[in-house]
């Protein structure tokens, strides 16, 4: 018996097979075109199906005794469907700039901090209800004609199984969802003017939508028997898939964003997570929530770096059979000593500012050039600048009782024994790096393995698929050396900001 992740991204789709033992044994990738224009960033989310169709295909060929499919997606893009879930247009993503004056409409009825009390989010026009505004006030033809309004999620569980129902984390991206009633807030679809009735059920993390219809298993090529379990917003599963159950652990995303997501025993202080544009989100496990502090260029910051500057460095770095990021670490040790910090301040708003500022104008910055200045310094100085963007989230972080007291890594990054040194010296808690580089998937198939009986619990399913690698423990001189260097970073980005 197999147990899978499906994974629904913004630009493609994945489905991972795990055995009953929670190994790894292959995965399938669909990716789909996402059309963007000064006007609109979009998604025919037709397409998103005939990638689900071919990537579980794929498996179910390979591995016909698949017992069950759990299926996370990326947030806030919706669609409006017919009767039969047929798209009445394609999906705006959440980059999209439509939505703005109807976000601010919402949130003058309300008032802020009001919203962000019953949705744990800071009002932005990202969120779906902002947007479902737009349509229903400039397309009314397609809100007066949809029958259903749903997630990626809850799109893809409907098809695969004639069931609406979406889980608390996705349901939370929409900033129409009730973090403590843990429902929709009718009042706030009431004021927006959208029928509540058009959206999917709420229902917890991981829950069995039951098995598919027999049109999917054509389609498909699966057993009439696959249950399908909706899981959860791609952060969530993460978390789960990094084996964070308790406040005393947060979850460090290495991968191109980097994102920290703590867990929270109880509510957090909403007010203090409103400061730091800090999403509230309720957890697979009841009465927890997680919070996201992320930064747009994690590993995307050390690839710009790599692909603009370190041209020589890769050639020099082949030659010796190395990645080039093993090359520039080594080089850097050599010439100026593992132990020294770059003392270059290196913002990373390469592509915006996250977490806690929320501000897409803020730009990159490269403080503290000289003659003397090499590559490896500025890569250096890339993987410091991450770190230190994350040191201002977790200090905000703390304001709204966060109290995590280690970090389990995933990501490519996590493979980097230099920056998860990094990051346990900077941060002075110990980090352990996780064998998956996917925690999302993980997460999905631990899920998906309860639902089916493959596993007891969220313990049974992480003692067999949560594999730790390598701890790294935080050294007193190195975390002296950076926090005299982060006093200064501190006040880089209001010295800079007016700049740009």
């Amino acid at each position: 018996m197999k147990i899978a992740g499906l994974d629904i991204g913004t630009t493609g789709c994945k489905c991972t097979v795990f055995d009953e033992q929670g190994r790894y044994l292959n995965k399938a990738y669909k990716d789909y075109p996402v059309r963007r224009n000064v006007s609109g960033h979009e998604v025919d989310v037709s397409t998103i199906m005939d990638g689900v169709y071919a990537v579980v295909a794929e498996m179910a060929k390979e591995y016909p005794d698949i017992a069950g499919i759990g299926v996370t997606s990326f947030g806030e893009t919706f669609v409006m469907t017919d009767e039969n879930g047929k798209p009445l247009h394609t999906a705006m993503l959440y980059t999209d700039p439509r939505g703005e004056e109807e976000c601010k409409a919402l949130t003058e009825k309300f008032g802020a901090r009001e919203l962000a009390g019953i949705t744990g989010l800071r009002a932005h026009q990202m969120y779906s209800i902002s947007k479902m505004m737009w349509i229903k006030k400039n397309k009314p033809e397609i809100y007066d004609a949809a029958a259903y309004i749903f997630l990626m999620e809850d799109y893809v569980v409907y098809h695969l199984t004639g069931k609406r129902q979406i889980d608390y984390s996705l349901a939370t991206r929409t900033m129409a969802f009730d973090i403590k009633k843990l429902d929709w807030s009718k009042e706030i679809f009431e004021v927006a003017g959208i029928d509540v009735n058009k959206m999917s059920k709420t229902v917890p993390t991981g829950t069995d939508a039951g098995v598919i219809t027999a049109e999917a298993a054509e389609k498909t090529g699966l057993a009439p028997s696959t249950h399908i379990v909706s899981i959860s917003h791609d952060q969530v599963s993460a978390a789960i898939g990094a084996g964070a159950f308790d406040s005393s652990v947060a979850v460090d995303g290495a991968g191109t964003v980097e994102c920290v997501t703590p867990i929270y025993d109880s509510i957090p202080d909403i007010e203090a997570m409103y400061d730091g544009y800090f999403s509230i989100v309720p957890y697979v496990i009841p009465g927890k929530y997680v919070a996201y502090a992320f930064s747009y260029t994690g590993g995307a910051l050390i690839q710009w770096c790599v692909d603009n500057l370190a041209k020589d460095e890769k050639r020099a770095a082949a030659d010796r059979d190395l990645s080039v990021n093993e090359y520039l670490e080594k080089k850097y040790a050599t010439e100026r000593g593992e132990e020294n910090p770059s003392n270059l301040l290196i913002l990373p708003h390469f592509a915006g500012a996250a977490t806690p500022y929320m501000d897409t104008g803020s730009k990159g910055a490269i403080l503290g050039l000289t003659i003397d200045t090499t590559v490896a310094d500025i890569y250096r100085g890339c993987m410091e600048g991450v770190v230190y963007e994350m040191l201002v989230n977790t200090s905000a972080l703390k304001k709204s009782g966060c109290k995590f007291k280690k970090l389990n890594a995933t990501g490519g990054g996590a493979r980097s024994g230099e920056w998860m040194q990094m990051k346990a010296d900077m941060l002075n808690v110990p980090i352990t790096a996780l064998k998956t580089v996917d925690a999302g998937t993980v997460g999905s198939a631990m899920l998906t393995g309860i639902a089916t009986g493959v596993f007891k619990d969220l313990n049974d399913a992480a003692e067999h698929m949560v594999e730790e690698t390598v701890e790294y423990l935080p050294r007193k001189e190195m975390h002296e050396k950076y926090m005299h260097i982060f006093e200064r970073y501190a006040k880089v980005y209001q010295a800079v900001r007016p700049l740009v």
